[in-house]
Protein backbone atom coordinates (compact mmCIF):
# COMPACT_ATOMS: atom_id res chain seq x y z
CA UNK A 1 0.00 0.00 0.00
CA UNK A 2 1.21 3.42 -1.16
CA UNK A 3 0.04 6.39 1.31
CA UNK A 4 -2.46 8.40 -0.01
CA UNK A 5 -0.36 11.36 0.25
CA UNK A 6 2.33 9.89 -1.95
CA UNK A 7 -0.33 7.61 -4.30
CA UNK A 8 -1.13 11.13 -6.55
CA UNK A 9 2.61 10.88 -7.10
CA UNK A 10 2.23 7.93 -9.04
CA UNK A 11 0.59 6.54 -12.46
CA UNK A 12 -3.46 6.02 -12.38
CA UNK A 13 -2.86 2.44 -12.73
CA UNK A 14 -0.07 2.43 -9.67
CA UNK A 15 -3.06 4.18 -7.94
CA UNK A 16 -5.75 1.35 -8.79
CA UNK A 17 -3.05 -1.14 -7.56
CA UNK A 18 -1.95 0.63 -4.40
CA UNK A 19 -4.17 3.28 -3.09
CA UNK A 20 -5.69 3.08 0.61
CA UNK A 21 -9.13 3.90 -1.35
CA UNK A 22 -8.89 0.94 -3.61
CA UNK A 23 -7.52 -1.59 -0.97
CA UNK A 24 -10.07 -3.80 0.56
CA UNK A 25 -9.86 -3.48 4.46
CA UNK A 26 -7.63 -0.17 4.16
CA UNK A 27 -10.80 1.66 5.65
CA UNK A 28 -10.46 5.24 6.14
CA UNK A 29 -6.90 5.53 7.02
CA UNK A 30 -5.03 7.34 4.71
CA UNK A 31 -1.34 5.32 5.22
CA UNK A 32 0.25 7.70 7.27
CA UNK A 33 -0.58 7.10 10.61
CA UNK A 34 3.31 6.41 11.79
CA UNK A 35 4.17 9.77 10.62
CA UNK A 36 1.54 11.09 12.12
CA UNK A 37 2.74 9.75 15.72
CA UNK A 38 6.92 10.49 14.87
CA UNK A 39 5.60 14.31 13.87
CA UNK A 40 3.89 14.73 16.82
CA UNK A 41 5.81 12.86 18.93
CA UNK A 42 8.66 14.91 17.97
CA UNK A 43 7.83 18.36 19.07
CA UNK A 44 8.04 16.45 23.03
CA UNK A 45 12.29 17.01 22.39
CA UNK A 46 12.14 20.68 23.31
CA UNK A 47 10.28 21.05 26.57
CA UNK A 48 12.17 17.64 27.42
CA UNK A 49 15.61 18.15 26.04
CA UNK A 50 16.94 19.18 29.95
CA UNK A 51 14.59 16.84 31.35
CA UNK A 52 15.86 14.10 33.94
CA UNK A 53 15.98 10.53 32.30
CA UNK A 54 12.85 10.11 35.33
CA UNK A 55 10.73 13.05 33.32
CA UNK A 56 11.82 12.58 29.99
CA UNK A 57 10.11 9.25 30.11
CA UNK A 58 6.69 10.34 32.59
CA UNK A 59 6.30 12.92 29.24
CA UNK A 60 6.27 10.44 26.47
CA UNK A 61 4.11 8.55 28.55
CA UNK A 62 1.88 11.03 28.94
CA UNK A 63 2.39 12.20 25.45
CA UNK A 64 0.91 8.52 24.17
CA UNK A 65 -1.28 8.04 26.10
CA UNK A 66 -3.36 11.39 25.72
CA UNK A 67 -2.46 10.42 22.08
CA UNK A 68 -4.37 6.99 22.59
CA UNK A 69 -7.38 8.93 24.43
CA UNK A 70 -7.81 11.29 21.30
CA UNK A 71 -7.75 8.33 18.73
CA UNK A 72 -10.94 6.75 20.70
CA UNK A 73 -12.39 9.89 20.53
CA UNK A 74 -12.51 9.79 17.14
CA UNK A 75 -13.17 6.46 17.11
CA UNK A 76 -17.16 7.75 17.86
CA UNK A 77 -16.90 9.97 15.46
CA UNK A 78 -17.40 6.72 13.15
CA UNK A 79 -20.62 6.93 13.60
CA UNK A 80 -20.81 9.22 10.65
CA UNK A 81 -20.02 6.55 8.35
CA UNK A 82 -23.11 4.95 8.94
CA UNK A 83 -25.11 7.56 8.10
CA UNK A 84 -22.67 7.88 5.13
CA UNK A 85 -23.79 3.63 4.55
CA UNK A 86 -27.19 4.98 4.35
CA UNK A 87 -26.95 7.21 2.16
CA UNK A 88 -24.66 4.86 0.05
CA UNK A 89 -27.86 2.68 -0.19
CA UNK A 90 -29.79 4.97 -1.61
CA UNK A 91 -27.89 5.94 -4.46
CA UNK A 92 -27.37 2.53 -5.34
CA UNK A 93 -30.92 2.08 -5.44
CA UNK A 94 -31.84 4.73 -7.17
CA UNK A 95 -28.77 3.94 -9.73
CA UNK A 96 -29.32 -0.05 -9.76
CA UNK A 97 -26.16 -0.78 -8.71
CA UNK A 98 -24.80 -3.56 -6.62
CA UNK A 99 -21.39 -4.02 -4.36
CA UNK A 100 -20.30 -6.17 -7.57
CA UNK A 101 -20.85 -3.31 -10.18
CA UNK A 102 -17.48 -1.58 -8.12
CA UNK A 103 -15.71 -3.90 -8.08
CA UNK A 104 -16.26 -4.17 -11.61
CA UNK A 105 -15.78 -0.57 -12.75
CA UNK A 106 -12.65 -0.72 -11.23
CA UNK A 107 -11.60 -4.18 -13.36
CA UNK A 108 -12.48 -1.96 -16.27
CA UNK A 109 -10.21 1.15 -15.58
CA UNK A 110 -7.61 -1.33 -14.40
CA UNK A 111 -7.84 -3.05 -17.93
CA UNK A 112 -8.69 -0.06 -19.99
CA UNK A 113 -5.16 1.43 -18.49
CA UNK A 114 -3.16 -1.54 -19.01
CA UNK A 115 -4.28 -1.78 -22.63
CA UNK A 116 -3.07 2.01 -23.46
CA UNK A 117 0.41 1.90 -24.79
CA UNK A 118 0.45 5.17 -25.30
CA UNK A 119 -1.23 8.52 -24.34
CA UNK A 120 -4.38 9.42 -25.84
CA UNK A 121 -4.50 11.05 -29.45
CA UNK A 122 -5.51 14.27 -27.93
CA UNK A 123 -2.55 14.53 -25.18
CA UNK A 124 0.01 13.43 -28.02
CA UNK A 125 -1.08 16.66 -30.12
CA UNK A 126 -0.76 18.33 -27.28
CA UNK A 127 2.56 17.49 -25.92
CA UNK A 128 3.64 18.15 -29.92
CA UNK A 129 2.15 21.29 -29.93
CA UNK A 130 4.12 22.41 -27.03
CA UNK A 131 6.94 20.49 -28.14
CA UNK A 132 6.84 22.89 -31.30
CA UNK A 133 6.54 26.08 -29.54
CA UNK A 134 9.56 25.63 -28.28
CA UNK A 135 11.50 24.99 -31.18
CA UNK A 136 9.71 27.82 -32.62
CA UNK A 137 10.50 29.94 -29.54
CA UNK A 138 14.19 28.83 -29.70
CA UNK A 139 14.65 29.70 -33.64
CA UNK A 140 12.75 33.08 -33.60
CA UNK A 141 15.41 34.09 -30.82
CA UNK A 142 18.34 32.74 -32.82
CA UNK A 143 16.84 34.61 -36.27
CA UNK A 144 16.71 37.93 -33.84
CA UNK A 145 20.06 37.28 -33.19
CA UNK A 146 21.13 36.45 -36.63
CA UNK A 147 19.57 39.78 -37.54
CA UNK A 148 20.96 41.74 -34.91
CA UNK A 149 24.86 40.13 -35.85
CA UNK A 150 24.39 41.08 -39.37
CA UNK A 151 23.30 44.70 -39.17
CA UNK A 152 25.91 45.22 -36.63
CA UNK A 153 28.89 43.63 -38.97
CA UNK A 154 27.67 46.03 -42.02
CA UNK A 155 27.05 48.77 -39.95
CA UNK A 156 30.37 48.66 -38.32
CA UNK A 157 32.74 48.16 -41.65
CA UNK A 158 34.13 51.60 -42.27
CA UNK A 159 33.48 53.80 -45.08
CA UNK A 160 35.42 52.64 -48.54
CA UNK A 161 37.02 49.20 -46.72
CA UNK A 162 36.06 46.95 -49.72
CA UNK A 163 37.91 44.18 -48.40
CA UNK A 164 35.83 44.57 -44.89
CA UNK A 165 32.95 45.22 -46.61
CA UNK A 166 33.32 41.81 -48.88
CA UNK A 167 34.08 39.60 -46.11
CA UNK A 168 31.16 41.18 -43.84
CA UNK A 169 28.77 40.43 -46.00
CA UNK A 170 30.05 36.71 -46.75
CA UNK A 171 30.12 36.48 -42.55
CA UNK A 172 26.49 38.00 -42.78
CA UNK A 173 25.52 35.73 -45.40
CA UNK A 174 26.76 32.55 -43.46
CA UNK A 175 24.80 33.44 -40.45
CA UNK A 176 21.76 34.22 -42.18
CA UNK A 177 21.91 31.06 -44.06
CA UNK A 178 22.92 29.17 -40.96
CA UNK A 179 19.80 30.22 -39.03
CA UNK A 180 17.38 30.18 -41.73
CA UNK A 181 18.31 26.70 -42.45
CA UNK A 182 17.74 25.75 -38.90
CA UNK A 183 13.61 27.04 -39.31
Amino acid sequence: MVGAFHGHAHNQKCQLDWHPLYICGAGQTEGEGCEHVFSASNELVQGICHASWFHQQQAIEEHFSFWNQDKYEVLNALKAVHTLTAELSVLKTMLQLTNDDFAHFLFKERKYLISLKQPPLQDQLCICYVEVLGELEERQSEWTCAHEAVNQALTSVPTGDMVALSQAIIWARVQVDTVYAML
